[in-house]
Parts: C-alpha cells; structure tokens; sequence
C-alpha cells in the first residue's frame, strides 16, 4: 500500500494513470504526451511499475502499458474502510 500511495502522490505519475484509463500505450505514446526526457517517463513508468499500478506486455519492438485495476480496487477498498463504511 506505501508504493501504491507514493507512486500515485506524484502528479505526472498521476496523468500516466489517467491516459492508460483510454487503454494501452506504448512508452512512446505515453512520453509524446508529456514534456519529459524519455529517461523520465521511463523512471515515473518503473515506479507505477513497482506499485503493481501498471503492466507491461512486449510486443516485436515495443513495450504497451496497461492500468492494473485490482490494486485500484485495494487502495478504494482501504479509503472506505478509513471512513467507516466497509469492515
């Protein structure tokens, strides 16, 4: 849960979350979107990564990004459960 919260504290993480809700990216896709060096958006992809926020699938030449809703769901389930609605 801490790599999920701090992975998703960072704003431009945040908007790579929010392309991938359109489905999958190649890094390329997700870089062209963002003023960043691709070392970057690489860095911002391997937190997301790490968090278990995003996979990635290898296909010939290029690596496609997808959102991980299971761990969405944990982190939902958590913030109700802080609010007293859920046990």
């Amino acid at each position: 849960m801490n790599e999920t919260l701090k992975a998703i504290s960072d704003p431009v993480r945040r908007d790579i979350l929010s392309m991938l809700k359109e489905g999958k990216k190649s890094a390329g896709e997700i870089g062209g979107h963002f003023n960043l060096t691709g070392a970057t958006v690489s860095y911002h992809l391997t937190k997301l990564k790490k968090a278990d926020l995003i996979s990635e699938q290898k296909h010939k030449n290029f690596i496609y990004y997808e959102l991980n809703t299971s761990v969405f769901e944990d982190v939902i389930r958590w913030i109700y459960m802080l609010g007293g609605n859920m046990k």
